[in-house]
């Protein structure tokens, strides 16, 4: 095959080089065509004009990016950094670019959700095609308010709750710091050095401030006790890869980082628990936090974890639900543990 790019080759030929990538990797070949895809869409987005003001977040970045976790991760989450996406809004409010009033925060929400989405349909939509398209990857694009699916037809069939579209979340509500720039690699590549697949090199936020997203979102759902959608159980196995490779340990003692988090939580994202108070972000990384839900949502979270285990999206195949449960109840002891030891 030469050194030939995977897309140039012949339909027959590509599930021939996925299917002698998958003896060398965890994922079956329809995971990693998935892959491929979501490199390739990373790569047009981050060389697009607007690519310099984007920001690559979420559990896909901590797989792809980091090498923090060990699950295959199928979306793209991106932050249009708000100094760049709306300086009209952000003029004087200082480094964070955080509204200074709650009437503010609903000023700013009303503008950039109807900016957001028309720049999704208007440029974002119509690059990621024409581009995908320039580079061999024919694809249908569709556009929904602030988010961009790129649907491709599969190469194999697809199982369980994979489709063959790859999701883009656009925000355009923070400025994405920290962050740092790194090469993002096809997980087939690793298999076959007779093939080029597809490279990008985003920005991708720090794994320390992941770590504090999720948590909070973790903690939400917990305070909540209300059974949400499929993979969530995913944000509960990615908090004990994070663990393992020391990020969460570096995140749980940069105290700046947490506030920095909870300020934003709070002003963007304000939530109820189960008996309609207001739930308190601050207080929850300042010794409060709550990771591990109970009742019935905690039985659709083993659910979901037993579902993810069953289509090989879950490395760790040998770590019972229960055993995540305890491993984040030890990180949820240790955050309290923490910012109770704070003078």
């Amino acid at each position: 095959m030469g050194e030939t790019q995977f897309q140039h080759l012949s339909v027959e030929e590509r599930r021939l080089a996925l299917r002698k990538a998958q003896a060398e990797s965890p994922h079956p070949a329809f995971l990693l065509e998935k892959d491929i895809w979501v490199v390739a869409t990373l790569n047009v987005l981050f060389e697009a004009p607007f690519g310099r003001h984007l920001v690559f977040k979420g559990g896909t970045s901590l797989t792809k990016a980091w090498g923090a976790i060990r699950r295959f991760s199928e979306d793209i989450d991106i932050t249009y950094d708000i100094r760049e996406f709306a300086p009209d809004l952000v003029a004087r409010v200082g480094d964070e670019a955080l509204p200074p009033t709650r009437s503010q925060e609903r000023r700013w929400t009303r503008t950039i959700r109807p900016r957001l989405a028309d720049w999704v349909r208007d440029r974002a939509g119509p690059l990621v095609e024409e581009e995908l398209a320039r580079a061999g990857f024919v694809a249908r694009i569709r556009e929904n308010a602030e988010r961009l699916y790129i649907r491709y037809k599969p190469l194999f069939e697809v199982r369980g709750i994979v489709r063959p579209e790859v999701q883009v979340d656009f925000g355009a509500r923070s400025t994405g710091e920290p962050h740092a720039v790194h090469t993002v690699v096809c997980d087939a590549a690793a298999g076959l050095t007779d093939v080029a697949f597809p490279e990008a090199r985003p920005a991708v936020m720090l794994p320390e401030r992941t770590f504090w997203e999720k948590a909070t979102l973790m903690h939400v759902y917990c305070l909540q006790g209300r059974v949400r959608g499929e993979r969530w159980s995913r944000h509960w196995h990615d908090l004990a890869r994070l663990d393992n490779t020391g990020i969460a340990g570096r995140a749980l003692v940069d105290r700046e980082l947490a506030l920095s988090v909870a300020r934003h939580k709070a002003m963007f994202f304000r939530e109820n628990d189960s008996a309609g108070r207001r739930i308190d972000y601050e207080a929850a990384v300042s010794g409060n936090l709550r990771l591990v839900p109970s009742g019935a949502a905690q039985e659709a979270l083993a659910k979901d974890y037993a579902s993810m285990l069953a289509i090989g999206m879950l490395l760790d195949e040998d770590e019972p639900f229960g055993r995540l449960m305890q491993r984040c109840t030890l990180i949820e002891e240790r955050a309290n543990a923490a910012r109770a030891a704070d003078p």
